[in-house]
């Protein structure tokens, strides 16, 4: 089989406050996270956004260390699957490789092509699939091979998505249990579950599998969990003005604590390391809205981190992988099969869905284009006087 490799997918976080501005600019120049119908657009708004958000970005960051423990706590990650790998026969090289933040992706497979890899394994950490994380990842790698003839001769296999696997949903609910029994009453506690969150229009219009394989995936943690807990799923994390996927978790917290819960256990769902939406948002953010409207017992799930279990999984999922057919970037289904590609829409005449959700957007455009040449005093309106 030769030499093997194993690289590890992850979104990425600034390592120092330093890094806060060109991390969110290198994460909102992503077309998948937000999707313009003009590629022309998408850099100045990225320097929009990351401009205008890095203060409050790096405050957020100050109040976890002043930076992400995500990329430590992946390596960590990659260092305890190698160990497992080679524990059971297995000689593997793990890779780690952001999306918008160092080591990124093009570093990763730089070294595995330095390293001669002659058979390699793609593995999101990512539970469920979503256009936003592995689907962005999967194109970028998808790009990189098609204009790389050496990266060509690797035989690779995808792991697109793995929320059902039965170590990953028996740790979720190992440190669920651990965490319920700090209750005085466990049974009482209500069970929480947080999601990232994505733009409806990634489900409805682009067909992203993500909200139906989250809301497949609680399910089942609940059924291994077999515990008689009432539980709830929202979603958290989002950015700017367009609808995205309900119930928001802010809005979920307060119905509760309307409805007289007073003990809350929050599970980040979609988290397999702790970072900013875990520390700040959940521990911070969310606590004190919580507390603030009667739920004087909040408590979060760790993420799973090194847990020995999800390791465990891991590594029997690269095993499965190595000695299975190989999956294809553009074989994978979620990819090829539900989520349609640019562009989103044809344009159509009348009062169609499709022309009211393209006019939408040339509206956004125009303001984003006059917000742009206002804070950069520079465009067409500066050059005939209008500003």
């Amino acid at each position: 089989m030769g030499r093997v490799g194993v690289l590890l997918l992850n979104l990425g976080g600034p390592d120092q406050l330093e890094d806060v501005r060109p991390f969110l600019f290198n994460l909102f120049s992503d077309p998948e996270i937000i999707r313009l119908p003009f590629s022309w657009l998408q850099k100045p708004l990225a320097w929009l956004i990351s401009t205008s958000r890095a203060k409050k970005s790096q405050e957020n960051y100050k109040l976890i260390g002043g930076g992400s423990p995500l990329r430590r706590i992946t390596e960590e990650q990659g260092q305890a699957l190698q160990a497992s790998l080679r524990a059971r026969g297995q000689e593997a090289q793990v890779y780690i490789g952001m999306r918008y933040w160092h080591p990124f992706t093009e570093e990763a497979v730089a070294r595995i092509k330095r390293d001669a890899i002659d058979r390699l394994v793609i593995l999101p950490l990512y539970p469920q699939f979503s256009i936003s994380t592995s689907g962005s990842s999967f194109r970028l790698l998808d790009a990189l091979w098609k204009e790389d003839p050496s990266l060509q001769k690797i035989d690779y296999t995808v792991i697109p998505s793995w929320y059902e696997r039965s170590g990953y949903l028996q740790a979720m609910a190992d440190l669920i249990q651990q965490q319920l029994d700090q209750f005085e009453q466990p049974e009482e506690a209500h069970i929480f579950f947080s999601a990232h969150g994505v733009p409806l229009s990634y489900v409805e219009e682009a067909g992203d599998p993500y909200q139906q394989e989250i809301e497949a995936c609680t399910e089942l943690i609940m059924q291994r969990l077999n515990r008689p807990n009432p539980h709830t799923l929202a979603y958290q994390s989002r950015v700017g003005p367009v609808e995205w996927l309900k119930p928001y978790t802010e809005e979920a917290i307060l119905e509760l604590a309307e409805q007289g819960v007073k003990n809350l256990l929050v599970v980040p769902v979609s988290f397999v390391s702790e970072h900013i939406e875990t520390l700040e948002e959940i521990d911070i953010e969310y606590r004190e809205l919580a507390e603030e409207a009667g739920i004087h017992n909040f408590q979060r799930v760790p993420a799973l981190n090194t847990h020995p279990v999800f390791i465990q999984e891991l590594s029997d999922m690269v095993v499965s992988a190595i000695d299975a057919p190989s999956l294809k970037l553009d074989e994978v289904p979620q990819m090829s099969k539900q989520v349609k590609m640019y562009p989103q829409e044809r344009w159509e005449w009348g009062l169609t869905s499709s022309a009211e959700i393209w006019n939408g957007r040339i509206a956004m455009i125009g303001f984003l284009a006059l917000l742009i040449e206002i804070v950069s005093g520079q465009g067409p309106l500066h050059y005939v006087g209008l500003l």
